[in-house]
């Protein structure tokens, strides 16, 4: 049972088609670990055993009759609970949704079903993606498997909680300003950000529109590219939706080769504000990279330093015309419907009690940059700076393959640390927030854990448009560079520490020596 629980999607799916496990068997093992350890991670809103079973049973008797299955047929994933599912809540971790359930299957969530993967249960994030450490969610805060006092990373650190907790070995995400990839790196998890247009929005509930994009969440590179290429493609029911074929993910997954490649240091993600563990095994991953034949140079991206303002004009501007959906007349919570309140004043109640403190703060500043006399002001310069975003990018994949700096500034912070600074609590997406901008392909992958708290460190890899198989290759040259030095993942040291076994490092601290 352990050995179904340690194992990776790919090894998973193996023992399925070979007949060694069936998907029930792997299924359940994975319901009696979220049964087992879930109270203390809290990383699932929902849980569906029954119909995760079904699924399991179905896959069974398509593998006995002698059906084609899928890469992925039968391995359990779960659902960050953004992406539309019939027969499941979907409540965008806001009360205002508190047991809705939609008529349809998001694309994303479609796609997978149709792929034969076992959905376990939707996973908890910050309300309606608005958060980087899972405690904005209307309903609990999420834990990290690491450390229990530590946050899991948002928005969606339900997702990346569950695969460091081995709960799910596959799950999904979305990412706005780097709710996969900061996820993934204060719990030592893998997670991409296509390139914006490459997985379709469509049945996903709307944060940002020009920025939000799902993605895949796994423990290992290779898992992560087999759910990409199931999930990403074109889809007619999405206008930004790119019609072109799927970048060669799991095939630049599967060669871990960086040989030949010029990867550029963004100069600008480094110095004050950035931890010195982070700063130090971010440094050491580059090396490890070098010596596996990359090229290594220093790179600037001046106009990076707009970012993070930019970022918060444009995207609460497009919270305040998202979130308008939402208000107590077509679906979702109703207050003060009593005869004799008017619609406004419904609505009013309504929102006031549906949506938390950091959700109403995002409309109102959108608001605010939208309104008459302040939209040059605000939203425009901000649009302007994007456009600089971008073309640093452009200036910069002119001189290398794909650029590489740390995932986050720091590890993971305590609970409640930051809850009462919000710009100290956005600050957490400082490096991921680019690549969002221009709507490039991104991804988190990890480097080790920092001396000084012996917490997860990331390493993020940015490519151009498209080109999200460069972001693959480098993320698994990266992976087996440091499996072989630690002796295994950076998981197993979890593992070994719930399990027993020598760590995944053979070191305390992550590989330091």
């Amino acid at each position: 049972m352990r050995d179904l629980l340690h194992a990776s999607a790919a090894e998973l799916a193996g023992l399925i088609a070979s007949g060694q496990a069936s998907a029930r068997e792997v299924t359940q093992a994975h319901l009696d670990r979220i049964a087992a350890v879930d109270g203390a991670v809290r990383a699932f809103l929902h849980v569906d055993a029954d119909r995760a079973l079904a699924a399991a049973d179905a896959v069974d008797a398509k593998h006995a009759a002698g059906d084609h299955l899928g890469p992925l047929a039968g391995v359990p994933i779960a659902i960050k609970d953004l992406f539309c599912m019939t027969g499941a809540p979907t409540t965008a971790g806001s009360r205002i949704l508190e047991g809705w359930r939609p008529p349809y299957n998001a694309t994303v969530t479609q796609r997978v079903l149709d792929a034969d993967l076992v959905v376990l249960g939707k996973t908890n994030l910050d309300e309606f993606a608005m958060g980087s450490s899972t405690e904005n969610s209307g309903f609990f805060t999420t834990h990290n498997p690491w450390d229990h006092d530590r946050i899991p990373g948002g928005s969606g650190g339900g997702s990346a909680a569950a695969l460091a907790a081995f709960e799910t070995p596959l799950a999904l995400g979305t990412d706005t300003g780097g709710s996969i990839r900061q996820p993934a790196s204060v719990t030592g998890t893998v997670g991409v950000k296509p390139t914006y247009g490459g997985t379709s929005r469509y049945g996903v509930v709307a944060m940002a529109s020009s920025l939000d994009q799902p993605g895949p969440c796994g423990r290992t590179v290779l898992d992560t590219a087999l759910l990409h290429a199931v999930i990403a493609g074109w889809d007619p029911m999405d206008s930004t939706s790119i019609d072109a074929p799927v970048p060669p993910v799991v095939a630049a997954a599967r060669s871990a080769d960086v040989k030949g490649m010029k990867l550029g240091v963004v100069k600008e993600f480094s110095g004050e504000g950035y931890a010195p563990g982070v700063e130090q095994r971010f440094r050491e991953a580059v090396d490890a990279l070098a010596a596996q034949g990359a090229e290594i140079v220093e790179v600037s991206c001046p106009n990076f330093r707009y970012a993070l303002g930019a970022y918060y004009l444009i995207m609460p501007s497009e919270v305040s015309s998202n979130l308008a959906r939402f208000d107590a007349m077509r679906y979702g919570l109703r207050v003060g419907d009593d005869g004799t309140a008017g619609a406004e004043e419904v609505m009013a109640r309504t929102r006031d009690r549906g949506f938390g403190e950091e959700v109403k703060r995002r409309i109102i500043i959108g608001t605010y940059a939208l309104s008459s006399g302040y939209y040059d002001a605000y939203y425009g310069s901000a649009q302007k700076a994007r456009t600089l975003i971008a073309r640093d990018f452009e200036t910069a994949f002119q001189q290398v393959d794909a650029l590489v700096s740390p995932s986050t500034p720091t590890t993971a912070f305590r609970i409640g640390e930051r809850a009462d600074d919000p710009l100290a609590m956005y600050a957490a997406d400082l490096c991921t927030i680019p690549s969002n901008m221009a709507g490039n392909a991104a991804g988190s992958f990890p480097c080790g854990l920092a001396p000084e708290d012996g917490l997860p460190v990331g390493l993020q890899v940015m490519a151009p448009v498209l080109a999200d198989d460069r972001v693959y290759r480098v993320g698994a040259a990266l992976e087996a560079a440091l499996s072989e030095r630690w002796g295994g993942l950076l998981t197993d040291q979890l593992w070994a520490r719930e399990f027993g076994g020598t760590s995944a490092t053979g070191h305390p601290n992550g590989g330091a020596r």
